[in-house]
């Protein structure tokens, strides 16, 4: 039972990864500027540091609940998630259509098909420190994302079925 997901940074571009769990290593893409100990919303980076899994979101017209022991909860198409710093519910979700800014979690590119609710700047939530801070899908070619970690569909998959409500995930700003 891995109680630790270890990311750090990759060979290459600052947005390439790579992820341990167990005794398996992957690819993984991270945020546009690479790992940063002070995240600040906009800022494309993937914050550093140790984060409880909360739960697990998922498309339920593409995929059928994941297998894990972490909460699951099925995606609506009117589920979004408010990444304003200057709104009450900032990096927090939120029902659309919502007056703040905010991003929809009903994507129609597969990169939210699955999504791991990470326990970044939510206890307290503190305006401006960063806003939905995923695990998901990554894209084909691997590109950055806005700061989450993202992963090939299957490796994220079972990540999550050698997961329970203990396990954690630790982004390193350099390999060790």
């Amino acid at each position: 039972m891995p109680a630790e997901i270890v990311v750090r940074p990759a060979p290459g571009p600052v947005h390439n990864g790579t992820v341990s769990w167990g005794a398996r290593s992957v690819r993984c893409a991270l945020g546009r500027s690479g790992i940063m100990v002070d995240k600040k919303e906009g800022d494309g980076a993937t914050p550093a540091g140790i984060f409880a899994l909360r739960r697990v979101l998922y498309r339920p017209d593409r995929l059928t609940a994941p297998a894990t022991r972490l909460p699951t909860e099925a995606i609506n198409r009117d589920d979004g998630w408010c990444d304003d710093p200057i709104d009450p519910q900032y990096n927090r979700p939120v029902r659309l259509p919502y007056l703040g800014r905010h991003e929809r979690m009903w994507r129609e590119d597969g990169l939210y098909d699955v999504v791991v609710v990470m326990s970044h700047n939510d206890d307290p939530v503190v305006p401006g420190r960063g806003s939905a801070v995923f695990m998901h899908v990554a894209r084909t070619d691997f590109g950055p994302t806005e700061g989450c970690v993202a992963f090939a569909r299957s490796d994220l998959l079972s990540i999550l079925a050698a997961c329970d409500a203990r396990a954690v995930i630790r982004i390193e700003t350099a390999p060790t």
